[in-house]
């Protein structure tokens, strides 16, 4: 008979674990991030305390050894849709939740889909396997060329096993094809954690305009930030009349508010959208959750807006041409100011090194007259949180966090 251990922790770790998840709860913005806070302290995966609190019986050899199999196939690559869809529900997206699972259980209709995503190289999560998965079928859906799986969108409820097991089966080849594309999501809902940290770093560096760097552009479309209308906790800025409006749910108190002028916006990216071109625009919104219409409409607005305001974005590797921008000469009475969002994971552990490397050096050389700033807005180490990150030169050079944010912007819990 086995111990009765899972992911070679006694059951009373779990047990206590569990406990302080549910205590702490109301602590966090959602019960994974709970999860993933109180596993890193406990020392046991999170990913293993979850499934513990699914609350699957334990006290007998078969269950236990059925627990064990399916803490196993949590952990494998398949699992990965599996791990995805309880993140989606747990960020308000029950949708998204069902098509993942339902894809989970009829990925046997899709034989090179299932290959590609058994030999899926490196990690699945970091590479966000399970949300090219969703969406492949979602441009699938908005194609209209399988009426079932089209109506599932469309009303956003029916037999969802039916509809993707048709659509696994119709559009394997299509399927993978798509997920080895990397994502490119270039969510505009992000642009307000943006400016509210340019607002910051405006009030500590004596209100000067800023040239703005941006690694990951994408299409390019936060660098026109200030094509955009914002609400942030009260706090109007941008332009009002703009049809691109951002108002997250504001957490915590206000940022400073402050009159952020920019003089130059640049990007990089290895693969450049067009926003004018129909398969680009294809591609972003099926990255937009089916069950999440206004931010649909919002990308739809900033799409165009990028006709009328075309950002520059160059085709190049972020390493290179970060280097190549912070050896050009800062003018002074300007800040120059290095940004990013969900970009780092997608670097390996080189370029990772090689970017921050370079951002250090760049700070280094910064002075009262020209300073210079980094603010990211990633996944923390555990993927627990997104964190909205400045670090500021001359003023120390000491990093700080100014935010916790949901992935795409929707809510921001403000620590300034």
């Amino acid at each position: 008979m086995r111990a009765r251990t899972t992911n070679q922790f006694p059951a009373e770790v779990f047990e206590r674990a569990s406990q302080l998840v549910f205590d702490q709860e109301d602590e966090h913005p959602s019960r994974w991030a709970a999860v993933v806070s109180v596993a890193e302290k406990a020392g046991c995966s999170p990913y293993a305390l979850h499934e513990w609190m699914r609350g699957l019986k334990r006290t007998e050899s078969a269950a236990l050894d059925a627990r064990e199999d399916r803490v196993a196939e949590y952990f494998g690559k398949y699992g990965e849709l599996l791990r995805q869809a309880d993140v989606a529900r747990a960020l308000e997206s029950p949708f998204v939740a069902a098509v993942l699972e339902a894809g989970h259980r009829q990925l046997r209709h899709a034989p090179r889909t299932a290959a590609l995503i058994a030999d899926w190289p490196g990690d699945p999560a970091s590479s966000a396997m399970a949300m090219r998965f969703n969406a492949a079928l979602h441009a699938l859906a908005q194609r209209n060329a399988l009426p079932e799986l089209s109506a599932l969108y469309r009303d956003r409820k029916g037999d969802f096993d039916s509809a993707i097991g048709a659509a696994l089966t119709a559009e394997d080849a299509f399927i993978a094809e798509w997920m080895q594309v990397p994502p490119q999501t270039n969510e505009v809902g992000r642009a307000a954690t943006l400016l509210s940290a340019l607002m910051v770093v405006h009030g500590e560096t004596g209100g000067l305009p800023f040239e703005l760097l941006e690694i990951g552009s994408s299409s390019g479309l936060n660098l026109n930030l200030a094509y955009y209308s914002y609400d942030m906790g009260g706090i109007l800025a941008g332009m009002q009349d703009s049809p691109v409006r951002i108002a997250p749910k504001w957490l915590g108190p206000p940022p400073p508010f402050a009159p952020v002028e920019l003089v130059d916006t640049r990007g990089v990216d290895l693969q450049p959208l067009d926003p004018s071109d129909e398969a680009v625009r294809e591609r972003l919104l099926s990255y937009i959750w089916a069950d999440e219409p206004a931010r649909a409409e919002r990308l739809q607005q900033a799409l165009n807006m990028a006709l009328r305001y075309p950002p520059q974005v160059e085709r190049d590797n972020a390493v290179h041409w970060l280097d190549m921008q912070l050896r050009e000469p800062q003018p002074a009475g300007r800040c120059r100011v290095v940004f990013h969002s969900m970009v780092l994971q997608y670097l390996n552990t080189d370029d990772r090194r090689a970017v921050t490397d370079t951002i250090m050096a760049a700070g280094a050389r910064a002075t009262a007259a020209q300073p210079f700033a980094w603010v990211s807005f990633e996944w923390s180490a555990m993927r627990s949180e997104v964190q909205l990150m400045l670090t500021l030169w001359p003023n120390g050079g000491e990093t700080r966090q100014l935010a916790t944010c949901h992935p795409y912007g929707r809510w921001i819990n403000w620590l300034g």
